[in-house]
């Protein structure tokens, strides 16, 4: 209380007892409102502060969604020959998480139908000039066939030297279109920079009504020349984010390089996949797979064991029994919530 409504309060106590009395009440009665009231969250940052904000991660990131005592996974299994398979059951599979066995697994079936978050990211670097239309038509068919009005979203990022949202999430397909089409090529790459930048500001941001898949779409030759965070800070917050990120190289030399093991690096750690479409006309080919594979995956929550909110790192590993015929594609862990 302020030394003015003190001051008012005495006067009228001397003057008026009943005004002051009533007086008191009003007041007692707003301090218990203005309590109740909870406080407000602080706003997100924009995508214009971007480029400052990947000179360090941030010490208050958000940890990964994980309950009190519930883990969600997303996962794709496919056969010896790489197709995948998706009529197997809970009993089909063995979970250790941090090495232990689950104390109790809470559902599992197949999630054919989730809503999505997408995040295409699309090198605008010079490096890939020479294909960047072709890819530019690819990638707009792919969210042509994929988003779903009313139901879906994306978003499209291009980077160069530092991440530009061209199209922020939207479920209009010709605005996407339009966002991809906005791209320009030109300059550095800050691949990390971007896909760091795309999960902690974007995807952890976005609010989720129920469960949603996540994924990034990476298209890029995974060169880094430029980049503030390094390769494993960007793989730590795509984990944070809980996206499966896809990469699709754009080298056409017909051999990998050093940038395609970056990006074999960053999908197998999310539990995604890498594409190398060595002839610039696979990279459709490579966008239609992955459509297929968002919609044909399993969906496991369990209760973990010994399970403790010291926002430590824990590994999550999901095997086939039958090994030998069936490999399971999941991320690698999450990072627990701290206290």
């Amino acid at each position: 209380m302020s030394g003015i409504s003190t001051i008012i309060i005495l006067r009228a106590s001397i003057a008026r007892p009943a005004a002051f009395l009533l007086l008191l009440a009003g007041l007692c009665f707003t301090c218990i409102a203005q309590t109740a009231t909870p406080q407000q969250s602080t706003p997100p940052q924009t995508p214009d502060q971007k480029a400052d904000d990947q000179d360090a991660p941030s010490s208050d990131i958000p940890r990964i969604r994980v309950g009190i005592n519930e883990v969600n996974v997303v996962f794709t299994v496919t056969d010896k020959h790489g197709k995948r398979v998706t009529d197997l059951k809970q009993r089909d599979f063995r979970i250790a998480d941090d090495s232990k066995p689950p104390v109790e697994v809470r559902s599992f079936h197949a999630e054919t139908n989730l809503p999505l978050q997408v995040g295409l990211l699309i090198d605008a670097s010079n490096s890939v000039r020479d294909r960047f239309k072709f890819e530019q038509e690819s990638a707009i068919e792919f969210l042509n066939q994929t988003i779903r009005l009313r139901y879906d979203q994306a978003m499209v990022v291009g980077f160069d030297a530092t991440p530009e949202v061209t199209q922020d999430f939207t479920d209009s397909a010709e605005k996407l279109a339009h966002g991809v089409r906005e791209l320009r090529p030109g300059g550095g790459t800050a691949l990390y920079d971007a896909l760091y930048y795309a999960c902690r500001d974007k995807l952890l941001k976005k609010a989720q009504a129920g469960p949603t898949r996540r994924a990034i779409i990476m298209l890029s030759d995974g060169e880094d020349n430029l980049s503030h965070v390094t390769r494993e800070e960007a793989i730590e917050m795509a984990q944070r984010a809980e996206a499966i990120v896809y990469t699709i190289s754009t080298n056409v030399s017909g051999s990998k390089g050093t940038g395609d093991k970056v990006l074999e690096r960053i999908a197998d750690a999310t539990g995604g996949r890498a594409f190398f479409p060595f002839q610039i006309r696979d990279v459709s080919n490579a966008f239609a797979e992955i459509q297929e594979e968002l919609r044909s995956q399993y969906a496991i929550s369990y209760k973990p064991a010994d399970f403790k909110p010291d926002g430590h790192f824990r590994t999550i590993e999901i095997v086939a029994n039958d090994h030998k015929s069936f490999r399971v594609r999941a991320r690698r862990g999450y990072y627990a919530p701290a206290q």
